[in-house]
């Protein structure tokens, strides 16, 4: 059985930090996409960031570039999503998502389209004050 289990979110000011971890069970990193997604009330989910388990390659939403830093640990199959700069509109519920198709097979669109990915942690709460 796969699961993936997310957690490090709270409530943090504006220009604050934090990190997320994605730990997964079930499921061996030799070719997956594992991708951050992100759901504000009201809103579509979307895509945040996503790394190749296979080759370390990292892909990132334009509205985090620059701030955000995905990374992975083979040796804990855990994924990390360093998240710097803080703002109020990153605020949302952080869900951890693995597919077997990998990102390179994906394509910009398949990327971030989140139902395109099997496997879904339970999400964990990102506030950010202003």
């Amino acid at each position: 059985e796969v699961q993936l289990v997310e957690s490090g979110g709270g409530l943090v000011q504006a220009g604050g930090s934090l990190r997320l971890s994605c730990a997964a069970s079930g499921i061996t990193f030799d070719d997956y996409a594992i991708g951050w997604f992100r759901q504000a009330p009201g809103k579509e989910r979307e895509g945040v960031s996503c790394i190749s388990t296979s080759d370390g390659n990292t892909y990132y939403t334009d509205s985090v570039k620059g701030r955000f830093t995905i990374s992975i640990d083979n040796a804990k199959n855990t994924v990390y999503l360093q998240m710097n700069s803080l703002k109020a509109e990153d605020s949302a519920i952080y869900y951890c998502a693995a597919d077997e198709l990998p990102p390179a097979a994906r394509g910009d669109e398949l990327l971030w389209l989140w139902r395109t990915y099997d496997y879904w942690g339970q999400g964990t709460q990102v506030t950010v004050s202003s």
